[in-house]
């Protein structure tokens, strides 16, 4: 069973670099990973888009070594929506770069360039602080806060004193810890350190919880999952796309989906943007959504509108039992 849903995993992802190649910044699906919106006249072009400057790595790692110091990071928001009940349960929170010397740089320019410099250990401290600073702003004007997913570097992971800062950022908070979880990339943490391993389960005795995200994106394997001790399974949108139509894609999703759940996982599709792929996820029983149909990413203000007002963002299956 293992070995045969390693394969299957393993053609899917090779199936899906072939006929989609790298992930594209046009469409829906992108705003999870690009800054989104309408740019106004005078809003500065995006870094390698159309009409705008490509400048080099060099200059790049010069601009992000001053963007903290400029204050020119912001967090939106992207809602995570429970299929029980149809409201928001966690949002992930998602780093912007506006830079006054480039424009909008989008993550996975300067992501790969923070963490070859070093300089993801600053930016991912100050993406933590805003996100739990947040969550605390949130309960402090009665809004019903939701659980604050954020995106974690294997550099920060490996670094020995990751867990008791994301303790003390927590505490400084007044954060509760099951308020917190922490997102990775399986295919980033494989290999000989078992250090990433260690800095989860110090982050999961903490109450912290461990999401494993763009499932199936490599060659997945359960006995990652056996090995990290992950609390949450993502599942990455290429597959959620068009999966009412393409009977390869919603045959994985629902192996993943009944895998996921006999391992008491919980279970989140990314990329969600079609009514027929809501329909298919929530027949399925998969646990929660996230993409542009239950909630494009936003600031935290406009988020606190929508929990304000109840955060329903779709028609749930209103089970007697929410697993939300």
């Amino acid at each position: 069973m293992t070995g045969l849903f390693n394969l299957v995993i393993g053609q899917m992802a090779a199936a899906r670099t072939r006929a989609f190649g790298p992930p594209s910044i046009d469409g829906c699906a992108a705003t999870a990973v690009y800054p989104i919106g309408r740019p106004s006249p005078a809003a500065p072009p995006m870094v390698g888009g159309k009409g705008a400057a490509n400048p080099s790595d060099e200059h790049l790692e010069a601009a992000l070594s001053k963007a903290l110091e400029r204050d020119e990071f912001a967090l939106h928001y992207q809602p995570q929506v429970c299929l029980d009940s149809g409201r928001i349960v966690a949002v992930e929170a998602l780093l912007r770069w506006n830079s006054a010397e480039l424009g909008r740089v989008p993550p996975d320019r300067f992501i790969p360039i923070a963490e070859r410099t070093g300089e993801i250990r600053r930016v991912g401290e100050w993406v933590l602080h805003e996100a739990c600073a947040q969550h605390s702003r949130w309960r402090a004007t009665g809004v019903q806060a939701p659980r604050i997913a954020v995106n974690v570097s294997p550099v920060q992971l490996g670094n020995p004193d990751f867990p008791a800062r994301v303790g003390a950022i927590m505490k400084g908070a007044r954060m509760r810890a099951e308020a917190l979880e922490l997102e990775l990339t399986e295919s980033r943490i494989l290999g000989d350190d078992d250090a990433p391993v260690r800095a989860l389960e110090a982050l999961r005795a903490q109450g912290v919880s461990i999401a494993l995200d763009d499932f199936g994106a490599g060659f997945s394997s359960l006995m990652h999952l056996k090995r990290m001790r992950v609390d949450t399974l993502k599942i990455d949108r290429a597959f959620v796309r068009n999966l009412a139509e393409d009977s390869s894609n919603a045959a994985i999703v629902a192996g993943i989906i009944s895998t996921g759940r006999g391992l008491g996982l919980r279970i989140v599709a990314e990329g969600v943007e079609s009514e027929r792929e809501l329909a298919f996820l929530r027949d399925r029983e998969c646990h929660h959504v996230q993409g542009c149909l239950t909630g494009r990413p936003e600031p935290a203000d406009e988020i606190s509108l929508l929990l304000r007002a109840g955060g329903v963002m779709c028609r749930g299956r209103q089970t007697a039992a929410l697993y939300c």
